[in-house]
């Protein structure tokens, strides 16, 4: 389906959502866009605060034991990953925790922008459509941009970055919505093959296009 058109007149904050393939370079892509003048919400930090929280990590201690806990008693990544990944009832406990305190967060987020008359706020939000009925961020937004990386770079990202299996980044995404949809869904396409430069390029081309920036 094809996006709805950018509002006439623009808005005084701009609300851009991000999507691409996994390790598409997406957070790089969003920092490019929001530039100097904007704000980025990463969905992903703010998840990371609200699983640190003392309220989810005395939920996580009580229903899945000390082996989710780290040295410290804070939250084990890798382990809750192991735990959840190979079991949904336990990942959509873990998501009932996390998710609400996320979706709280991004709102305030986003109206202390708008009060601060902030031009652009890029959200950088992971599964933005898939997870869509539960935040209907996709329809808070002004503008859509899919960041079009490609298979080889990803694939070859995520085993140097994060030390994933080759072939791991296309067994992830054939549980997603298709790349193609995503796409179709957007406003723009940013290309973002791994150069810093050209992914500042991009960046601007799509800043001017919302009457942000004045290209050379």
């Amino acid at each position: 389906m094809p996006p709805r058109p950018l509002p006439d007149p623009p808005p005084a904050t701009w609300v851009v959502g991000i999507s691409g393939g996994v390790a598409a370079g997406k957070s790089s892509a969003a920092k490019a866009l929001a530039g100097p003048d904007g704000r980025v919400i990463a969905a992903d930090r703010i998840a990371h605060e609200v699983l640190a929280s003392d309220a989810v990590v005395a939920q996580l201690r009580a229903t899945f034991g000390e082996a989710v806990l780290d040295a410290d008693g804070r939250p084990s990544r890798p382990a809750l990953a192991e735990l959840v990944f190979s079991d949904p009832d336990k990942r959509r406990t873990l998501e009932g925790w996390i998710h609400p305190g996320v979706r709280a967060r991004i709102t305030d987020l986003l109206e202390s922008a708008r009060g601060d008359a902030v031009p652009i706020v890029v959200l950088d939000v992971p599964l933005l459509f898939e997870n869509d009925p539960q935040h209907h961020l996709v329809d808070r937004c002004h503008a859509l941009v899919f960041v079009d990386t490609p298979a080889a770079v990803r694939d070859a990202r995520a085993v140097a970055d994060r030390g994933w299996q080759a072939g791991e980044v296309a067994r992830r995404e054939a549980l997603q919505v298709p790349l193609d949809e995503k796409r179709a869904a957007s406003h723009f396409t940013l290309h973002n093959a791994g150069d810093p430069a050209a992914l500042q390029r991009e960046a601007a081309r799509i800043r001017a296009a919302l009457g942000l920036e004045s290209l050379p």
